[in-house]
């Protein structure tokens, strides 16, 4: 299996570390450490050093709470930082919901599309489809960064996002976007529970049914501080635990803000499997 990008198609046979860039101010979890273009790419450069397979670029910050962002600004975070990750030898994503981003960053060749809102903005799934080659990544999102803590999904989480996830996937197709270059996100702590978000690990293999490789971020969420008790600049364990039980799941990318420690807790699953491969090779 692999995902087909712009300038690259990436071979998901082992997992994939997609390390987080947020060009903002006021993220939950890294608020104002990279804000500046400057502070962005050198940190795009450490990630890649560290071991990051790709780059996920954002300009606006989508924590709960959180009020649009007025598109000149987005693009003025955006698109230095972009212009400096495309030299990096990687596949640079852009993480943004405006068709009038996305289409300035496809300008500039960027990779991969990953979108809060699945496409669902007016002339989104046209961008992507008549760009022709770029990866898209499809989230769920219960109701809007605004107000989706405040009135969380109700009943089996699991399901719905699949059935969602499953109807995106099936547009994007019937306007002419190939399977191959999509990946699906069920968007941990997006408008779902505690229990909903744990659900969804527990039950990934629902998720994988549908036959598009996960995409999936777990990475300091609030609800591994709800189990844990950790404040969020304290949860790289916890975040690295989670990344290896997304993936043990079935996940083919995990988008991490500590790729390093990802990165070393991914090699230490794959030791494991490739014993226990090797042991049953022998019987």
């Amino acid at each position: 299996m692999h995902w087909q990008t712009t300038r690259f198609a990436i071979d998901l046979s082992r997992p994939r570390v997609m390390g987080i860039v947020n060009v903002t101010p006021d993220s939950f979890s890294d608020g104002g450490d990279h804000a500046s273009a400057a502070a962005a790419i050198a940190h795009c450069e450490q990630l890649v050093a560290n071991g990051a397979d790709m780059l996920d670029i954002g300009g606006e910050s989508t924590r709960p709470g959180s009020p649009p962002l007025p598109l000149d600004e987005e693009l003025a975070r955006v698109l230095p930082v972009v212009r400096a990750a495309l030299t990096l030898g990687v596949p640079v994503s852009v993480d943004t919901y405006k068709p009038q981003v996305m289409q300035r960053v496809l300008d500039l060749g960027v990779d991969i599309i990953n979108d809060i809102w699945a496409l669902r903005q007016p002339g989104a799934e046209q961008v992507v489809a008549e760009q022709g080659s770029c990866g898209v990544c499809l989230m769920h999102m219960h109701g809007e960064p605004r107000t989706m803590q405040l009135a969380p999904m109700s009943g089996d989480a699991v399901e719905q996002v699949r059935a969602f996830l499953q109807d995106r996937v099936r547009q994007l197709q019937s306007l002419g976007v190939s399977r191959e270059r999509l990946t699906v996100d069920p968007g941990v702590g997006f408008g779902k529970t505690v229990e909903q978000n744990f659900a969804l690990l527990a039950r990934q293999g629902e998720l994988q049914a549908l036959g598009t490789p996960l995409l999936v971020g777990w990475s300091r969420k609030s609800s591994l501080g709800a189990v844990t008790g950790l404040p969020v600049n304290e949860r790289v364990c916890p975040s690295a635990v989670a990344a290896v039980l997304a993936v043990q799941g079935g996940a083919a990318i995990v988008r991490v803000h500590d790729v390093k420690e990802t990165v070393a807790a991914l090699a230490v699953w794959r030791a494991v499997r490739e014993q226990a491969s090797s042991g049953q090779r022998e019987q």
